[in-house]
Formats: C-alpha cells, structure tokens, sequence
C-alpha cells in the first residue's frame, strides 16, 4: 500500500496496482546469473525469489553477496529503466515480473 499527501498535508492511504506482463526465471547457482534486458516502456519490475539473494541492477550487472538482500519469497518492486537488467546470485530462482501501469 502506498501513501499519498493530500493538498491539506494529511497522509491517506492509496492503494496501487500494476498490470503484469512478462515472467521471467533467472537461476543461480552461487554465481552471478543477468536476466533479459527489460522492455521498452518498462518503467517498474517486480522481483520474488525462492531462497535468499542479492541483486544489482544496470545494463551489464553482476551481483555480489554485499549488494542489494532479498529475503526468500519476499516481493519486491524496482523502478528501473528499459534496457538495464537484474543479475542475482545464491542458489536460487528469481522471477522478474515486468510491469506497466
């Protein structure tokens, strides 16, 4: 759930949504592993992992143990720019989910 500041200052809560549209699995095996590189128009990604994880994000990543920690099923959304990726390390599977609004 998001927060929104009305014009009198007062914080209200806004829910928000986004339409899914590509699924992709990006596997690693205790080494860096790069997903596609994300679409035109694709301003947010969503990310769930199946084990804990880093990530980085750019347009030639590579993940580290000391870069960004996701948490074992935990979701996450990014805001990233067309043409970059997510790479991630771990034993793990990562499903990026790119979004549009």
């Amino acid at each position: 759930m998001g927060v929104a500041t009305s014009p009198n200052n007062k914080e209200q809560n806004m829910n928000y949504a986004m339409r899914p549209l590509t699924t992709e699995k990006v596997t690693s095996s205790g080494s860096s592993a790069q997903s596609s590189a994300f679409n035109a128009n694709i301003e947010y990604i969503r990310v769930i992992p199946d084990a804990d994880c880093h990530i980085e994000f750019g347009v030639n990543p590579t993940a580290a143990n000391t870069k960004i920690f996701l948490e074992a099923k935990s979701s996450e959304c990014f805001k990233v720019s067309p043409g970059e990726k997510v790479a991630v390390i771990g034993s793990v599977n990562l499903y990026v989910t790119e979004l549009s609004e």
